[in-house]
């Protein structure tokens, strides 16, 4: 039996309990049941909104130095009226990512012994069930290799297969025509009055076509209908104008869906196994199993949310659906990174405050955390592109908010590369969001070691950011340390005497980022032999930067004072950076500073009001796993997978959450259980590496193959009784490694191609 699939014995009822499908641009989340099966398809570049110039006060460095001599005086007050005057633009046409259309399968078959499954070793969703004495069929994919979502539905009883198949749009501008007889043609845009002015955004132009074997397939009005075939395939293209400079676009439909049915169905789905799984098959997890992994999914969540059942495979599950949605959403010719929903926008988060975008204060980042150790670094690449464009719209940005060089960017952004301050400081004035997330620059070259990666696409936006907080940061007169500021904590606020208050200088997610910045752009300019002023005003920089300091109450501070937190449950854990994904705290090199993190992992954890929020218990996981706590670490996972999950496996914000107003799909939680699993079975920095470091006794034997490691170097691992039993180290550049197992310590010399195998004590046995 197939392990690694999501499967239900039950008709999918809503979106919550839908089975997502995608190609890195166009998805569908795919429900219904025997009488009516519905796709919601959305588009990743289907934004509302455009690219404008974002007012600002054109700011003299003068008026930064003003206000930040209110906050260095205590008068918090004046300052942030100072803030809001002079660094919170107005709203305008920002814009949200957008769900499309639904395409609607209706039959007159009420079905039985229904059975629906998504297999994670080929990407293919398969549904199933009886009516009148024939099994009926649905085979289902979103092909990367040629464009197209694709459905093949036959039945088992010759001439058995009757349907209509209609579009319904989902924004005020949609169109659809029918055409030839067998094709519905859609045209429309990406608009709406929540983020925008209701009349900007992307348009759109798609087909559906329906080829049958045997009947007849004619259009009734705007619908399609097949009678009396033996099976039929629907072959499904979608295109936008987005950043299109001609009107190519507009036949790119017709040509994709015509040479899909050139090559015919069987030659598309050889394309899309021999496309798909050379990514996927490259890591297999097995945690152990039990009988609950032959029942339904839904049902096994349901038995792990009540704690009845020991389900280690369910883990290796939501750890490979992880890899799913990364490979189905994020592909390296995606013109769009992952936004807040993926590629599977239910419509939610788009009609309030939230906007399904490129939140930068932990949700983009955390998408893109499981690519690396994962191995699917080529689907970090449209984040790394996106960040390039970002760099290049936010030197407008520094310079006329700070008056300084460089490039910044906030707490989030959108298609159109927006770049400046939120609408409301206390939210909004995020300085490094731009610098969080371009540090996925520098996770992507350390684990592969391209040296040709760093000196034209790493180091160069990396190298920008580092001037603009060379020029930006200030010293303060107190301590004599250079800090940023002012900024926030995302989004937390604190009290100084009776008195809330969200902004500061220096606080500490800040100075994590900029340390990591200028170490690492110091070491690189170094290795690239190129910048030497650079190097000096770096070496001068780092030295006077403030050191991660432990309060009062035994916590790591998240500000550059000893604050009392106004929101103690709050679901942001921002200064804990230094320790996931960030490695300043790790529990060998600063063990009074781990301590201190774990104080303020329980400090949060143990109040009652504690903001129960998907991408929060996945940096609960991750932080314990740093701490080597793999109890607490599997205890978050647990809750993660069985309290913040519809039937579907994607993960959710709960209602009341930062405004949410129900359930909401947020797709952060999957990628960060994700890389919290692969967390807690393998850790690395250049030149150490830590294997099973927050091993689970729920894992207790188990193996795993084909994770990365930083330095270029994959690693299996085989573990029994919660013992290692191998490990095979394989590495593909030359170099040196500690590995580390408990108190086991072994040094390697690596040289590309060579591979070590160890046993439990790390000796080398191959």
């Amino acid at each position: 039996m197939n392990e690694m699939k999501l499967w239900y014995a039950t008709e999918a009822l809503d979106w919550s309990q839908g089975l997502p499908i995608g190609n890195g641009r166009l998805g569908a989340v795919i429900y219904g049941g025997s009488r009516q099966e519905t796709w919601r398809l959305s588009e990743v570049t289907f934004w509302s909104g455009q690219m404008e110039e974002i007012a600002s006060e054109d700011n003299e460095i003068g008026d930064l130095t003003a206000m930040r001599e209110l906050f260095f005086a205590g008068d918090f007050k004046q300052g942030e009226d100072q803030a809001k005057r002079l660094l919170q633009p107005k709203k305008q046409n920002f814009g949200t990512n957008l769900p499309m259309c639904h395409l609607i399968l209706q039959t007159e078959q009420e079905g039985t012994h229904y059975q629906r499954e998504l297999q994670l070793d080929n990407a293919i969703l398969h549904t199933s069930y009886e009516s009148k004495g024939s099994r009926y069929h649905r085979e289902t994919f979103a092909s990367h290799a040629d464009h197209v979502i694709v459905s093949r539905l036959w039945s088992e009883l010759a001439g058995g297969l009757s349907f209509t198949l209609s579009v319904e749009g989902l924004t005020d501008r949609f169109g659809i025509q029918t055409v030839n007889g067998d094709t519905i043609v859609i045209g429309g845009q990406a608009t709406e009055t929540m983020h925008s002015n209701g009349e900007c955004g992307v348009r759109s132009q798609g087909m559906f076509k329906v080829v049958a074997q045997g009947g007849t397939v004619a259009t009734d009005g705007s619908q399609i209908v097949v009678t009396s075939a033996d099976e039929a395939c629907i072959y499904v293209a979608v295109n936008t104008d987005y950043h299109k400079t001609d009107e190519q676009w507009l036949q790119d439909s017709k040509q994709q869906v015509e040479s899909a049915i050139a090559l015919g169905y069987a030659q598309l789905k050889a394309n899309h196994l021999a496309d798909y799984q050379q990514l996927y098959g490259r890591v297999n997890l097995d945690l152990g199993h039990s009988e609950a992994s032959s029942l339904p999914t839904d049902e096994r969540v349901r038995l792990f949310r009540a704690n009845k059942v020991d389900d280690p495979q369910l883990y290796a599950l939501f750890y490979q659906y992880g890899r799913y949605l990364m490979i189905a959403g994020s592909r390296a010719d995606s013109p769009l990174p992952l936004n807040l929903q993926g590629i599977w926008n239910d419509g939610e988060a788009n009609r309030m405050q939230w906007s399904c975008d490129y939140h930068l204060d932990i949700n983009t980042q955390m998408n893109y955390f499981p690519t690396e150790v994962s191995h699917l670094a080529e689907c970090h690449l449209p984040l790394v592109s996106y960040i390039e464009q970002l760099a290049i719209a936010g030197q407008r940005t520094a310079k006329q908010f700070y008056a300084c060089e460089g490039w910044a960017a906030h707490v989030f952004s959108n298609a159109w590369g927006f770049t400046a301050p939120g609408w409301e400081t206390s939210w909004g004035l995020n300085v490094t969001g731009g610098l969080w997330i371009a540090a996925q620059l520098r996770e992507h070259y350390e684990y592969s070691l391209n040296r040709t990666f760093l000196a034209e696409r790493a180091y160069p936006v990396l190298k920008d950011a580092a001037a603009f907080f060379l020029d930006y940061m200030t010293v303060h007169p107190t301590y004599g340390w250079l800090v940023t500021g002012p900024s926030n904590s995302p989004e937390n606020s604190f009290y100084i005497g009776d008195n809330e208050h969200q902004l500061s200088m220096g606080a500490t997610l800040d100075q994590v980022l900029v340390r990591d910045l200028f170490v690492f752009c110091l070491e690189a300019a170094e290795l690239l032999e190129v910048d030497k002023d650079l190097q000096k005003r770096l070496e001068q920089a780092i030295a006077m930067l403030p050191p991660l300091q432990i309060g009062k109450r035994g916590q790591l501070q998240e500000w550059l004072e000893d604050y009392a937190e106004a929101q103690p449950d709050h679901r942001h854990l921002s200064h804990l950076v230094s320790l996931y994904p960030g490695d300043q705290i790790t529990v060998q090199g600063t063990p009074e500073l781990s301590e201190a993190a774990r104080t303020t992992l329980e400090n949060r954890m143990t109040r009652a009001e504690l903001e129960d929020v998907e991408f929060t218990v996945a940096a609960f996981a991750a932080s314990f796993s740093r701490l080597h706590d793999g109890e607490n670490a599997v205890k978050h996972l647990t809750h993660l997978i069985g309290e913040l999950c519809f039937d579907n496996l994607l993960t959710y914000s709960k209602p009341g959450i930062a405004g949410a107003e129900k359930q909401i799909f947020v797709v952060d939680g999957n990628f960060g259980g994700t890389a919290a699993i692969a967390d807690m079975l393998l850790q690395s920095r250049i030149g150490g590496i830590q294997l099973l470091p927050a091993l689970p006794q729920a894992w207790s034997t188990g193996k795993v193959s084909g994770l990365r490691a930083k330095g270029n170097i994959e690693v299996d691992l085989v573990w029994q009784d919660g013992e290692l039993v191998e490990a095979t180290i394989q590495s593909f550049s030359p170099g040196n490694v500690q590995l580390h197992y408990r108190n086991n310590v072994k040094s390697l010399v690596l040289q590309a191609g060579a591979v070590f195998k160890l046993n439990g004590v790390l000796q080398v046995t191959v």
